[in-house]
């Protein structure tokens, strides 16, 4: 039986003994047949004359086959050795030959498979190390970028602000010294106003001597002119005012600059980005038989968990939720408990037996609009009043976040990005907002780098591990994701049909599961947005599936009023 490709072992459970009409799982391969052995044809193998001396490993240790390459000079032979002098393949009948004569040789297979490992190693760093390091890198510089922006913004508001308080005590100062020049002006013209009616005073004194001494000068009055002494007042005297003089500022550009700020980079030794050091490369390293187990142990549960989720979900158990009619969203919290909710408004408190603990009503319908913290507490919106409550595990109820004249349709506790992300609507606009986990706005996520809106009725929001958003949007028919930056990564409408998306969640591996109610299925992405199966459809006996939530390796999905675990 011909060995399964690279691409067929993976889509199997396990790799199928190469013996004739054997269907055991072969864990082992012979080297020297290049194929696939069980436990029992292994035992078997050694045990035949012709075979006893072939080399057995197990699978993953295998050595790959030499390709099938014919020699020039003998065609009818396969190239098999390299000569160690010459530095070329030959076939074994080359090595027979003259100039080769007294040559050593070696397997060429042998350097096949060497070659062949350590250039499976690069590219394991490539994909393992390299690729996802320089894609960290890049976000980083994405994130820089978005940083400087809103750094720079800040400052041109501060000197925006410093300009116009400078402006302003310009404006005062300015203010200040034009009262004091109409002070000192009026001061000045009334001490002149106060010289000229002296001057006025005395020149009507010295009209009314004039007229005076014209009498006194007649020929009737002579007498007078003996016995009459002469004497005129002198002249007052006044001072000439001191003309004030304007002494211009003494600035410069420079003072302005000083005056206003600057900004400047700090005159220190630029940090290099952290690169984090690639592990040492297994096929260098000796390990201790204890760390290949573990090591084994991890792989294989990654292994079959990826498995598990991309081939078939078993129904363990299904229960109905009292006072809930048709289920449309769930939260679990840190003690397994699960809050459903349905279209209207009822929000129950189940434990995993569907025994109901507490109910509330609420103004939530078909919309992811609940979630639960770290500590217990359920979190959920009112679209009517416009606000989000927290209900603490003593049952107290407080009003958490006022969301103004937009109203908030889905929320979700980000345990990764640490915060609380709000799916809200206003006036054919749509956005998700970051808060704090103290109920301080943070961010708003509403359009990508294009301008175009990335949103149009955000239902349900979930994380992935790797800090993206996923939001799944029933009005665009998408599922939109984008980084913890906001900027837009990708949006999967579907395999072509009409894609209804719902309730959505993500697993410890990076998987989007998400509802489909049009085609009645769970469809589960990778976390590039890439189709990778469907994990459950009609088929396995689930209807409109509105919710669905990972919980301990244990996926939770609602069709209708029925939870399936």
């Amino acid at each position: 039986m011909s060995e399964p490709s690279d691409g067929q072992a993976a889509m199997q459970h396990f790799l199928v003994c190469g013996t004739e009409e054997c269907q055991k799982n072969g864990q082992f391969y012979c080297n020297a047949c290049h194929r696939p052995l069980c436990e029992h044809c292994r035992d078997e193998h050694v045990k035949i004359p012709d075979t006893k001396f072939h080399e057995i490993v197990l699978y993953r240790h295998r050595k790959q086959q030499l390709p099938v390459e014919k020699c020039k000079l003998h065609p009818t032979r396969n190239v098999d050795i390299f000569c160690k002098e010459c530095k070329i393949p030959l076939c074994s009948k080359c090595s027979t030959m003259e100039e080769h004569h007294g040559h050593k040789f070696d397997d060429l297979e042998d350097i096949y498979a060497e070659k062949y490992a350590l250039w499976q190693g690069e590219f394991s760093k490539i994909q393992k190390y390299f690729l996802p390091t320089t894609q960290r890198l890049k976000t980083d510089i994405e994130e820089d970028a978005t940083q400087i922006r809103k750094i720079m913004e800040s400052i041109r508001t501060s000197m925006k602000a410093e300009v116009k308080s400078l402006k302003n005590l310009v404006d005062e100062v300015t203010s200040e010294n034009l009262e004091h020049i109409y002070t000192m002006e009026n001061s000045l013209l009334e001490m002149l106003k106060s010289q000229e009616t002296t001057y006025d005073d005395y020149i009507a004194y010295l009209g009314k001597m004039s007229d005076k001494f014209q009498q006194y000068l007649s020929l009737t009055n002579q007498k007078l002119l003996f016995s009459m002494t002469l004497k005129i007042k002198t002249i007052p005297e006044t001072t000439k005012p001191i003309l004030p003089v304007f002494t211009g500022g003494k600035f410069s550009k420079d003072d302005i600059s000083k005056l206003l700020g600057r900004v400047d980079v700090p005159n220190k030794e630029t940090d290099q980005r952290e690169i984090q050091p690639m592990e040492a490369d297994n096929t260098h390293m000796k390990f201790t038989e204890k760390q290949l187990e573990q090591s084994k142990e991890k792989s294989d549960m990654k292994q079959t968990l990826s498995l598990s989720l991309s081939s078939s979900v078993t129904k363990v158990r299904e229960y109905s939720v009292p006072g809930v009619f048709s289920a449309y969203h769930e939260s679990a919290d840190k003690s397994g408990r699960l809050w459903v909710s349905d279209r209207g408004g009822n929000l129950v408190q189940t434990d995993l037996q569907g025994n109901q603990l507490q109910k509330i009503q609420t103004s939530g319908g078909e919309e992811g609009y609940h979630t639960t913290t770290q500590d217990g507490d359920l979190i959920y919106t009112d679209k009517d009043k416009r606000v989000i409550y927290r209900i603490t595990p003593d049952k107290k109820i407080t009003e958490f976040i006022k969301t103004g004249d937009w109203t908030p349709l889905s929320v979700h506790f980000s345990r990764i990005n640490e915060g609380i992300l709000v799916g809200m609507i206003k006036d054919g606009k749509a956005k998700i907002t970051w808060y704090s986990k103290a109920g301080k706005e943070i961010q708003n996520i509403q359009i990508d780098n294009q301008g175009q809106k990335l949103y149009s009725t955000p239902h349900h929001i979930t994380e992935n591990t790797n800090g993206n958003i996923c939001t799944s949007d029933h009005g665009k028919q998408a599922v939109v994701v984008v980084n913890k930056s906001g900027q837009h990564r990708f949006s999967y409408t579907g395999q072509g049909s009409v894609f209804s998306p719902y309730g959505i969640c993500t697993d410890v591996l990076g998987h989007i599961l998400v509802c489909d109610r049009i085609s009645n299925t769970i469809k589960l992405l990778d976390q590039d947005g890439g189709f990778l199966s469907i994990i459950r459809s009609s088929q396995q006996s689930i209807k409109c599936p509105r919710g669905v939530v990972w919980m301990m390796r244990t996926i939770f999905m609602w069709d209708n009023a029925t939870p399936t675990q």
